[in-house]
């Protein structure tokens, strides 16, 4: 029985344990996954955008998300070219200076610089570097049975490093921590979406990227404890714009810009960490438990500018998350360097044009460290919005 990798936060003040949260999220350390592998324990490191790690889980092992982190890629640098996101770099930063380290890595074809990921981690260290290859159509009638074979490769490679056959009813098991874990996730959206003066835009950011970070048995614990809580808060609302914010599928904004945002506004709805959250109703577990995964990805799952699923125009599904978090505006902002990002912040402009929807474009990159201008020119944007 491995110990819990996160007991900072226990018998703590609401505040506090917040704090604890966001503590670790920033934290380039990456404490959790190093408390693990000091218990034996092997890690999954994963790349952003979607996993399915409820296959590394049911193995025994920690799904890692290898999401970035706030700190200068010195060693990294020189294994890639200029003109690339940060994230693709500290992510390998935090692995070649022993911040985090994996038995496994695994990412996606879903830009140039993330498939080549595998190889160039691949030769910087001697564990398996594998591509996960999503369905580029999904649409196709064969694309569930496609990616219920492509998840069997993944799982026997899994079973390869950790040394640990995944059973059906292990899988199973799995799948229902992580549907305890979706539906305590969509809790806190609804918090955010119908009462967001109860937690700050940092505050759910955090409790939100701590999930990629330890067990999910201990991540439900911890949403179990702190969203009743932040439901008894008796704060007020305020008079604020409610806006969504589009463009942290990848690379994510430091806290700090979160914060900022959060000042400015209440965050109603967002894309970041999506998958974290990319399937969006309970997972099947009666009958073949990887098929079942498949076809949630597939058919129970949101939208991001790296599915082409022509059943969810990422337009209109952009404009069906601000309809139904009642928001009054857009921030629709992308990675620097994010070629996919950057593609639709084009096409979600000017289907907001043609609606009239009120919208702020913006970039932002992982390290940056100064928001004041950025803030000014946001603050007289919603005061536009107050006052108009």
């Amino acid at each position: 029985m491995m110990t819990p990798v996160f007991n900072d936060w226990k018998g703590k003040q609401l505040d506090d344990v917040l704090l604890e949260v966001r503590d670790l999220v920033e934290d380039p350390d990456m404490l959790t996954a190093q408390r693990w592998r000091e218990q034996g324990g092997k890690v999954a490191g994963h790349f952003q955008v979607y996993f399915p790690e409820e296959i590394a889980h049911a193995a025994g092992m920690l799904p890692f998300k290898m999401r970035g982190a706030q700190l200068e890629p010195t060693q990294a640098d020189s294994r890639f070219g200029s003109y690339l996101c940060s994230i693709i770099k500290t992510s390998l930063e935090l692995c070649l200076t022993g911040r985090v380290e994996l038995d496994m890595f695994v990412t996606h074809p879903i830009c140039d610089a993330a498939r080549n990921l595998a190889p160039v981690f691949g030769r910087n260290f001697d564990y398996p570097c594998q591509i996960l290859y999503l369905p580029q159509n999904p649409n196709s009638g064969h694309s569930v049975q496609y990616l219920t074979d492509e998840y069997g490769r993944l799982q026997r490679l899994v079973e390869e490093v950790s040394g640990v056959a995944v059973t059906a009813d292990a899988l199973r098991s799995s799948i229902r921590v992580f549907n305890e874990n979706r539906r305590l996730l969509r809790e806190l959206y609804d918090i955010k979406r119908e009462t967001p003066w109860l937690i700050a835009a940092e505050d759910a950011y955090a409790l939100v990227a701590s999930a990629g970070m330890m067990p999910r048995e201990e991540h439900n614990e911890l949403l179990a404890h702190v969203l009743p809580l932040v439901r008894e808060r008796d704060t007020k609302a305020e008079d604020r714009i409610r806006v969504v914010f589009e463009g942290g599928f990848c690379e994510q904004p430091p806290l700090d810009l979160i914060r900022m945002l959060g000042r400015s506004c209440y965050l109603v709805d967002d894309d970041l960490l999506i998958g974290l959250r990319w399937i969006v109703d309970d997972v099947d577990t009666a009958g073949d438990p990887l098929h079942n995964l498949a076809y949630a990805y597939i058919e129970r799952s949101s939208y991001s500018p790296v599915q082409h699923d022509l059943r969810k125009p990422k337009e209109v599904m952009l404009e069906q998350r601000i309809d139904r978090a009642r928001a009054d505006a857009a921030i629709i902002a992308a990675a620097k360097m994010c070629e996919p990002g950057l593609e639709e912040q084009v096409a979600y402009v000017t289907a907001l044009e043609k609606r009239g929807l009120p919208h702020f474009v913006s970039e932002f990159e992982e390290n940056m460290t100064s928001f004041a201008q950025l803030e000014m020119q946001l603050d007289t944007f919603m005061e536009n919005l107050l006052f108009a």
